[in-house]
């Protein structure tokens, strides 16, 4: 295929490209500005992929040079999660990845685009969960960021109703690897600095997905007849607790880290007590509400559908993968 790959030099862009690659399709890669083509994997800049400059994303984004000559989209390109969001930071994420996406979809059609992957996220459905997330989950996103991507989805599917366009939607858990940014890498910095932690009661359950599973179900949903108006959602197919992948973490860093079960109900009074403090001095603390909530809530997914589906299995399990991410420089 012809493919119009958005965000090729994000975290996940820079493991899909390869994968593209070497499957044989034609890449043409849309970017903001020029410089971002120094961002490429040195394997894909050597074979001088068609590049596209589109500017900034958002409702007045002219897509039509980069669609030019294809004929499927795997827009990865996003305003990303980030930590502490706020009401404010609403329409930012609307901009981007609702109307943004919104105008990619429009000019797609027009284009005569047949194949459209949208890289969503399990925040479309929501941030915790005590059972089971399954695709009969009611949505009910918590954050900003969650809100835009449930947005851009009914977007997408709105738009291409009536139309010759086939979409498919994939929303990972949370996604680790090599030179991941994010939750994981604060976690993985703070087991290397080997001081005891206070989470050994922590009990919960989060699935992960990690990136090479995931650019390798996005490949074979780009071709699979299955894939046409799905929803799937991605995992490794591995739950963890917290203090479990604390463990994992610690032993293949060689880290002294030792988890100390601290009472939850007196955690959260200390996590409060840090929000106080960093409102009072501007000072931020290791572990505030925000944090606490995240590494004691629960996420876990049902990815059954998707193995169904489109005969996929995760081929590298939460160890290799973790082992692979810590190897990297």
């Amino acid at each position: 295929m012809k493919v119009l790959v958005t965000g090729g030099t994000g975290f996940v862009g820079t493991h899909l490209l390869p994968v593209l690659e070497r499957a044989g399709h034609s890449l043409t890669l849309a970017m903001r500005d020029s410089g971002a083509e120094a961002r490429l994997p040195k394997a894909i800049a050597s074979r001088q992929p068609r590049i596209a400059v589109v500017g900034d994303i958002d409702e007045r984004t002219d897509w039509r040079d980069a669609l030019q000559d294809c004929n499927a989209v795997i827009h990865l390109a996003a305003r990303a999660h980030v930590l502490d969001e706020s009401a404010e930071d609403e329409d930012a994420f609307m901009k981007v990845n609702v109307r943004g996406t919104s105008r990619l979809v429009e000019q797609a059609i027009d284009a005569g685009i047949r194949r459209f992957i949208l890289m969503s996220s399990i925040g479309a459905v929501t941030a915790s969960s005590d059972s089971l997330v399954t695709l009969e989950t009611p949505c009910r996103p918590e954050t900003p960021y969650g809100r835009s991507k449930l947005a851009a989805e009914r977007a997408l599917i709105d738009q291409s109703r009536g139309t010759s366009m086939v979409w498919t939607i994939l929303r990972p858990t949370l996604v680790y690897g090599p030179g991941n940014p994010g939750n994981m890498s604060r976690l993985v910095a703070l087991v290397r600095r080997g001081l005891p932690l206070p989470l050994g009661a922590v009990a919960n359950r989060r699935s992960f997905t990690f990136v090479e599973n995931l650019v390798d179900a996005t490949a074979i949903a780009l071709a699979h007849r299955n894939a046409a108006h799905a929803v799937l959602l991605l995992a490794d197919g591995e739950d963890l607790s917290t203090p479990e992948l604390i463990r994992r973490v610690a032993a293949l860093t060689g880290s002294r880290t030792r988890l100390v079960s601290v009472p939850m109900p007196l955690l959260r009074r200390l996590a409060r007590g840090a929000d106080t403090f960093t409102e009072a001095t501007g000072w931020s603390l290791p572990l505030d509400t925000g944090t606490l909530r995240r590494l004691e809530s629960s996420l876990y997914v049902d990815i059954e559908p998707l193995r169904q589906k489109l005969g996929w299995t995760p081929q590298i399990g939460v160890d290799e993968g973790l082992r692979r991410m810590l190897a990297a420089p």
